[in-house]
């Protein structure tokens, strides 16, 4: 440091005293900027060579003056120095480099001069000494100077050994050394070492950071336990905040997978119990060996799904699950699924209790068997999972579909009409729906009719409609149109008297007219001041131009279609679930669009629904007989038109009329699940039959309310003490209500507190538990004091739980506790 601000007050203050100031400067560091200096009455004079012409001015020409007589380079000594009386007299002034440097820091702690003296080259440095004067206090003593010296090198305000560490931690995850040997080269990296051997507890011989972090995970390991109580308790409480906080996790994670490797973890949790895992997710072989197991489990039914259920929630909170969401929700699903099946028992009283019990309950298996595979299909590890595709695909087809669609054709042989008391026909959608709006006020209606939506997928369309704020929705069915295919379940929809196949089957004649394509739509809907637009075209409006379209009809039907356009295709078919939730996601952005132009009716159907296996089709599936009649019309893998068809035990044949057709074609079936074994198009995704799959046609009516009707779950803190007497303390939290679509579930971190301070760890709890029961929802949290906690023995301390401000980095207090912490000297050992 050669800056003369910092020599000037010293210089000032000797003037202040004397009339003749000599100024030795061996090294002439400050000779460059003297003439700088602006010393108010005082001459400078450098002496050069002219000791008598300048020891003459100052005695006899101006006796009075005051001088700063300064001398650059080395000083005769003895009597070859012709200045010398008068040094002796007035004193000489040297720019003590230590000195000057503390009081330009304004330090006043002990031990500084010792830290100048030993890092000089940090101090010659103008740059980083304003840096680091940013970051001082007064008292700062030695430690904290060097603390804060070691922040300025690291590039940070930050001094604490915590964030210390965390920026070389997350140097050393990248695979650098730039900061590190910074710190190195100014000489500091022995205090870093030095303060991780007393904070934390690391002492090496030869320490490095590849070194801590092989210590740091071996502590880990062994659960940060010592034979010296408490010894651990700083790197085990900074430990969770380095793998927690979004600026070091993605580093503490590679570094976790460096350490693995190098400790061999995975070979030694082989065989280890899940239950010794589940509240461990040091490293990402647990997450695996968990999946493992769980997948294990639910194919050998050793676990209830209840028990499965409850180990996936509790991994949710482990810092590896963002790479496994979707291997635990196929798990997940699949579990639930085989639960169901293991005592459903598909029994069917009559055609009406059919249609029931599948809306209630039977759907679900349905929904479970979709979710289980576009997780599976979707997730970067399938591996885990192949057992149980074999075992779910098992129980889905036979157990289920096979079980279910005999049972259901039994009440399908039994009826001479195609109607229902418990739904009302698809026929009648328009003239029970929409038509009491116009004669209410004349309200206007929105129909979003997407293709192939079938009911379990609009189940699940209600839920997410409903998780959105100020949104509701309310799911109901109808009655499919037989057969179950797009151009028929379309017309359906429509307003008419008559419906019915023209002479070759399509397309479908709505009093009289053309019902294929949106032209000959919106010529049916102009009667009924209607008109037809396609989905992609309302997504693409303007918000105006919506508005616009919206105000000018009574009503509005949107056409959607994506899971039929992907399943109805042989090349795509096995994507159907992909694009069931590609559907899902579209609709509710549709939905809000809509709202959004002021749209305030709306209800989203279907045409018809579908049966899907995701594996190839054993031929038992299929039909060995082929339909035969005098005129055979349309042939499809799930229906037949036609005249004079010839009735065969294979097939349920109907007469127009007895299907509200007003046509002469003739329909055939085939009985339960089988298809007809055709050439081309696929198998797997198929509709046009009879099964409750296909028939049973959603409704969903949507509102959109005025006020707030979301909010996340209420918690509450239960102490069980008002006391800390011990280096940890158990809080029992308790979810006061279950999460569901409109209580939604709530993230919360937990600390002690003594002001601002926090003396404590600092976990991440999830409450998202959808449990009726009140024993479900409690859980325990486990505070561990740090040693700075000892400092405010027999003070009021106060739990907090605090949650993030959205779209923030900042976080307000929820709920708060108060507790006197008295801890005796012996309550280390009780850690």
């Amino acid at each position: 440091m050669t800056s003369l601000s910092a020599v000037l007050p010293h210089l000032e203050q000797t003037l202040a005293t004397q009339r003749l100031v000599f100024w030795h400067d061996a090294d002439g560091e400050y000779a460059a900027d003297l003439d700088a200096l602006d010393l108010s009455g005082v001459t400078t004079v450098r002496v050069e060579n002219n000791e008598y012409a300048v020891k003459n001015r100052v005695l006899h020409d101006e006796p009075t003056g005051k001088f700063l007589l300064y001398r650059g380079g080395t000083v005769p000594p003895g009597t070859g120095n012709w200045l010398l009386d008068l040094e002796l007299a007035y004193g000489v002034f040297t720019a003590d480099r230590t000195a000057l440097v503390r009081q330009e820091l304004g330090l006043t702690g002990t031990g500084i001069d010792d830290v100048v003296r030993e890092h000089e080259k940090f101090f010659r440095a103008a740059k980083r000494v304003q840096s680091l004067k940013a970051l001082l206090a007064v008292d700062d003593d030695a430690d904290r100077l060097r603390a804060k010296m070691s922040a300025v090198v690291l590039g940070q305000r930050e001094h604490s050994m915590l964030e210390l560490t965390r920026t070389l931690l997350i140097e050393n995850a990248d695979g650098n050394r730039t900061k590190y040997e910074a710190l190195a080269e100014q000489g500091l990296d022995g205090f870093h070492w030095a303060g991780t051997a007393k904070i934390y507890g690391y002492g090496a011989g030869a320490p490095s950071i590849d070194d801590f972090v092989l210590w740091m995970f071996r502590q880990a390991i062994n659960g940060f336990a010592s034979d010296t109580p408490g010894a651990l308790r700083n790197i085990q409480l900074d430990f969770a905040s380095l793998r927690n906080d979004r600026r070091s996790a993605n580093a503490l994670a590679s570094l976790a997978r460096r350490a693995s490797e190098s400790l061999s973890y995975a070979s030694s949790i082989e065989d280890a119990e899940l239950a010794e895992l589940v509240g461990n997710d040091l490293f990402e072989d647990v997450e695996r060996k968990v999946i493992s197991a769980l997948a294990h489990a639910v194919v050998k039914r050793t676990m209830s799904a209840r028990e499965v259920s409850e180990t996936i929630r509790t991994r949710q909170s482990s810092i590896w699950v963002d790479g496994y969401r979707e291997l635990y929700a196929a798990l997940g699903a699949a579990s639930d699924l085989l639960s169901e099946l293991a005592t459903a028992r598909f029994e069917i009283a009559s055609f009406d209790d059919g249609l029931d019990q599948y809306r209630e309950s039977w759907f679900r298996v349905d929904q479970l068997y979709r979710r289980f595979h576009f997780a599976a299909r979707t997730t970067e590890y399938a591996g885990p999972l192949e057992a149980l595709r074999v075992e779910v695909e098992k129980h889905y087809a036979n157990r289920y579909l096979y079980e279910l669609g005999n049972a259901w054709q039994q009440q399908i042989d039994a009826v001479d009409e195609w109607r229902s008391v418990t739904l009302r026909p698809q026929t009648r959608f328009f003239a029970d729906r929409i038509e009491p709006l116009a004669r209410k006020g004349n309200r206007r209606a929105v129909v979003i009719i997407s293709d192939a939506l079938r009911y379990e997928v609009a189940d699940e369309l209600r839920s997410r409609i409903r998780q959105e704020d100020k949104f509701d929705a309310d799911l109901d069915a109808m009655l499919g149109v037989l057969p179950s295919y797009t151009q028929l379940g379309m017309a359906a929809l429509l307003p008419h008297k008559t419906l019915g196949h023209s002479p070759n089957g399509d397309p479908v004649l709505v009093d009289g007219q053309r019902s294929d394509g949106t032209g000959n739509r919106n010529k049916v809907l102009a009667l009924a001041n209607g008109f037809a637009v396609q989905a992609e075209d309302v997504l693409a409006m303007p918000r105006s131009e919506l508005r616009e379209l919206y105000g000018a009809h009574q009503v509005l039907y949107v056409y959607h279609d994506r899971i039929d356009a992907v399943g109805d295709k042989a090349r795509t078919e096995r994507q159907v679930f992909e694009a069931a939730d590609d559907a899902l996601r579209e609709l509710v952005d549709l939905i809000k669009r809509l709202t959004n132009a002021n749209a305030t009716n709306i209800l989203v159907t279907a045409d018809h629904g579908f049966l899907y296996q995701d594996t190839a089709l054993p031929d038992a599936f299929y039909l060995s007989t082929k339909p035969q009649g005098n005129d055979l019309v349309a042939t499809n893998r799930r229906y037949v038109l036609g005249r004079g068809l010839k009735d065969d035990p294979a097939f349920r044949k109907f007469e127009p009329e007895q299907l509200g057709l007003s046509s002469d074609l003739e329909v055939q079936i085939p009985k339960s699940i089988h298809r007809l074994k055709l050439p081309g198009a696929g198998s797997r995704f198929v509709h046009g039959g009879a099964s409750l799959q296909e028939v049973v046609v959603p409704v969903l009516t949507v509102n959109k309310k005025r006020k707030s009707d979301t909010r996340p779950v209420n918690v509450e803190v239960l102490p069980e003490t008002d006391k800390i007497t011990t280096g940890q303390l158990v809080v029992k939290l308790f979810q006061s209500e279950p999460v569901n679509d409109k209580v939604q579930p709530r993230t919360l971190r937990a600390g002690i507190y003594i002001g601002e301070t926090l003396i404590s760890n600092q976990p991440e709890l999830i409450f998202d538990q959808s449990s009726d029961e009140k024993r479900d929802r409690y859980q325990n949290v486990r505070m561990l004091l740090s040693q700075d906690a000892n400092e405010f023995n027999n003070r009021s301390v106060e739990f907090r739980l605090e949650e993030q401000i959205p779209n923030t980095t900042q976080w307000r207090t929820y709920q708060r506790a108060q507790y006197l912490l008295k801890r005796s000297f012996m309550s280390d050992f009780d850690f």
